[in-house]
C-alpha cells in the first residue's frame, strides 16, 4: 500500500507542477490545506475516493493514470479520446447547420415553390464559421483557421452570387482574389511574429 501512496503522491506532484500551481493554490481550489496536498504528494496519506475522483476530473486524467507509473498508455488513451469527442462535437454542431438546409429545401419541395437548393449553397459559410469557433475553443490549428476562412471567404461569395442569380454579378468574385491573399498574408506574418 505503501509503494500505491508513493506512485500516487507523486503523480499528483508531476500533475501540479505541469498545471503551473503551487501546492497552496491547488488546496484552495479543493478547500484543503496545503500541508494535506503536501502529504498527499509526499505518500504519507492518500485523499478520500471524492477527492481523488476530483482531482482526476481537474487534471483530464483517469485514476488509472494515477495509480500507475507507466502512464504513457494511458495519457494517450486520454488525449485520443478527449480529442475525437471534440471532434465529434464539432461535427454535430455543424450537422445542425444541414439539418437546417434540408428541411428548408424539403419544405420548398412539398409546398410546390421553387427548390431552395440555395439553402445547401448557404450551409458552406455557415458551417465554416461554426469550425472556426471550435478551432479556436478547441484545437488551435492554423491551418484548420487558414482552410476554414478560404472556404468562408469563397463560400460566402458564391452564396452571394447564388442568392442574386444574376450573371451580371460574376465580378462579386474579384473580391476574393485580395480576401484570400490578406487571410494567407495575416497567418504568414502572424507565423513570423512567433519564431
Amino acid at each position: 500500500m505503501e509503494d500505491l501512496r508513493k506512485i500516487i503522491g507523486n503523480n499528483l506532484a508531476e500533475l501540479r507542477k505541469r498545471r503551473g500551481l503551487t501546492q497552496f493554490e491547488l488546496a484552495e481550489k479543493f478547500n484543503y490545506t496545503d500541508r494535506a496536498v503536501s502529504k498527499w504528494e509526499n505518500g504519507d496519506t492518500l485523499p478520500d475516493v471524492e477527492i481523488l475522483y476530483n482531482l482526476c476530473e481537474f487534471y483530464g486524467v483517469t485514476l488509472d493514470y494515477l495509480t500507475h507509473q507507466e502512464k504513457s498508455f494511458y495519457v494517450k488513451r486520454n488525449n485520443e479520446l478527449q480529442l475525437w469527442n471534440k471532434i465529434a462535437i464539432t461535427c454535430l454542431v455543424a450537422m445542425i447547420v444541414w439539418g437546417l438546409a434540408t428541411i428548408l429545401f424539403v419544405i420548398s419541395l412539398l409546398r410546390k415553390h421553387t427548390p431552395l437548393w440555395q439553402s445547401f449553397v448557404v450551409a458552406v459559410p455557415l458551417s465554416s464559421v461554426i469550425v472556426l469557433y471550435f478551432n479556436r475553443v478547441y484545437f488551435k490549428n492554423t491551418l484548420t483557421r487558414i482552410i476554414a476562412w478560404s472556404v468562408f471567404t469563397w463560400s460566402l461569395l458564391t452564396s452571394a452570387f447564388v442568392i442574386i442569380l444574376d450573371p451580371q454579378f460574376w465580378p462579386l468574385f474579384l473580391l476574393g482574389i485580395p480576401a484570400q491573399a490578406s487571410i494567407l498574408i495575416y497567418f504568414l506574418v502572424k507565423k513570423k511574429t512567433e519564431e
